[in-house]
């Protein structure tokens, strides 16, 4: 039986008069990297929001190891997360972005530099750690959020479309980084994305949202091979068939 971290009973959010998820419940394993794929508007975000304590569901509960932590405090969840924009402080170099959580939390400073430097290491960013972040790419200021959050050791970490803003390459390149990091980890991620093919490249499994509910969770191999419906077969496996045409025309032409 899997190990469940993260569970959502009966969840549903509204704003005002417009309601945007509507009584989902769904679980997360232990050291899985669930995706969160759908349309624009069909409450990924929220979801992400719910769980790391900055939005409340207007019903139903979240669960963390058992525990209920649907009105607990974000700082009280052991929860992190990156954002698509960085929020990264441009007055401090690399090394200080990382640091400034734990000189927060009032950590010894030889633990302090022996954690950042292993951030440092393991996002790839050893020849740019006294840069600020004007001197750095999109990728590599993105390196840097997802080190920030690692370093504080969360059980979860969440990532609202970080990479939409990159170019092609980059996007592949970070893809591989993450689950390189997720593997050597086994720390639980939420991924939040519009991207089919990024879904697929990184996930265990991915949960489809469509009109205020999950269509579909399951493994990427599920979704392609046995589409729950009309939408799930056209905006995950059509598209995928038309990604893949489109790059063998391209190949047959340059031939």
């Amino acid at each position: 039986m899997a190990d469940t971290i993260i569970q959502a009973i009966n969840i549903s959010k509204k704003f005002r008069s417009k309601t945007v998820l509507e009584d989902i419940s769904f679980s997360v394993n232990r050291g899985e990297f669930l995706s969160l794929l759908g349309p624009s508007g069909c409450g990924k975000t929220t979801i992400l929001r719910m769980l790391i304590g900055i939005e409340q569901p207007t019903s139903g509960r979240i669960l963390k190891d058992g525990i209920d932590i649907t009105h607990a405090a974000p700082k009280d969840r052991n929860i992190g997360i990156v954002f698509q924009n960085y929020s990264l402080f441009p007055n401090m170099d690399v090394y200080h972005n990382i640091a400034y959580a734990l000189q927060a939390k009032h950590i010894d400073k030889d633990d302090i530099d022996r954690k950042v430097k292993e951030m440092v290491s393991t996002v790839g960013l050893e020849d740019h750690i006294f840069k600020k972040p004007k001197q750095l790419s999109g990728g590599q200021q993105q390196r840097v959020a997802i080190a920030r959050t690692l370093v504080l050791n969360p059980d979860i970490i969440l990532f609202d479309e970080p990479m939409s803003a990159l170019d092609a390459e980059i996007k592949l390149i970070l893809r591989q980084l993450l689950k390189d990091i997720q593997r050597k980890l086994g720390i639980t991620m939420v991924y939040v994305t519009h991207d089919q093919e990024e879904a697929f490249a990184l996930s265990d499994r991915i949960m489809v949202l469509n009109d205020l509910k999950i269509a579909q969770m399951d493994t990427p191999y599920d979704l392609y091979h046995n589409p729950a419906d009309p939408f799930i077969k056209r905006f995950v496996v059509d598209h995928l068939d038309l990604k893949v045409r489109s790059i063998e025309d391209s190949i047959g032409e340059n031939i």
